[in-house]
């Protein structure tokens, strides 16, 4: 069974921390080989959104939203990851989507914006997002920035 937390990262416990920052370092760092500052000092802004397992309590997925005017004009959602153990589920959909419909109903926000892998690009257009940006490098890997506007506002 799994379970959704949406926390702030004061409401984050000292294992919820750690199992964040673990998974993004195994992923982000360690697999995919890149050496960067994940601990930026945007956590403490953003809402974290966490599927956990309840059966053995293991962090399955996780991104944050950030507000509006941290790293874009718009809200943001970033370090979106899936545990490798749980890849190929519809995970990361899940994710997404739930973060897309938490920041159209409960923020309002008229646009979502993100930094996509470009390997990734066709998974984010499928959910609406589109291509904003040219192709660019981030930390060894190309990306495109994406937009998602919500049409609920329109």
């Amino acid at each position: 069974m799994l379970s959704w937390e949406i926390k702030f990262f004061s409401e984050l416990s000292a294992l919820r921390l750690y199992q964040v920052l673990k998974l993004r370092q195994d992923v982000f760092v360690l697999e995919q080989q890149c050496l960067y500052a994940d601990t930026d000092n945007l956590d403490q802004q953003a809402l974290h959104f966490l599927l956990m397992s309840e059966e053995d309590d293991d962090l399955v997925a996780y991104c944050r939203v950030l507000p509006a005017g941290t790293s874009y004009p718009e809200v943001a959602i970033g370090r979106v990851v899936v545990a490798p153990n749980a890849r190929n589920k519809g995970f990361a959909k899940q994710l997404m989507q739930k973060a897309i419909h938490f920041i159209e109903d409960e923020m309002q926000a008229p646009a979502i914006k993100i930094s996509a892998q470009s390997h990734l690009q066709h998974f984010y257009q499928s959910l609406g997002f589109i291509i904003c940006s040219s192709p660019y490098d981030e930390d060894g890997i190309e990306h495109v920035e994406m937009t998602l506007i919500n049409t609920q506002l329109s």
